[in-house]
């Protein structure tokens, strides 16, 4: 993990971020690259989905980042996102040697 210099660089080693084109100074981001580590990548977005599924069956809690992007975006779109803060999150708590708290954090 200390190979790579912040979570970004992580997340887009596993395929989870939108591939960039810059012109100009000007990024566009496009769709989300699949080149990367497939497993990882493939656990992380299962995860994300059984998040999402139980979020709709029982209510994600109001205000929620998680409810905010439901309301707005596929439900695929937005597991790769969660997928993406996932995996930022476990890049920082490796590099700082933390365990994992379950504390809500508002986004």
């Amino acid at each position: 993990m200390n190979s790579f210099q912040r979570g970004r660089d992580f997340a887009a080693w596993l395929g989870l971020v939108p591939l960039q084109k810059s012109t100009g100074g000007r990024q566009k981001l496009g769709r989300t690259s699949k080149m990367g580590q497939r497993d990882i990548r493939r656990l992380l977005i299962i995860g994300a989905m059984t998040r999402i599924r139980w979020a709709l069956k029982n209510g994600a809690p109001s205000g929620s980042w998680l409810k905010q992007m439901l309301e707005r975006k596929p439900r695929l779109l937005v597991a790769i996102a969660l997928a993406n803060k996932t995996a930022r999150a476990i890049w920082a708590m490796m590099t700082r040697d933390e365990e994992y708290r379950d504390v809500p954090v508002s986004a």
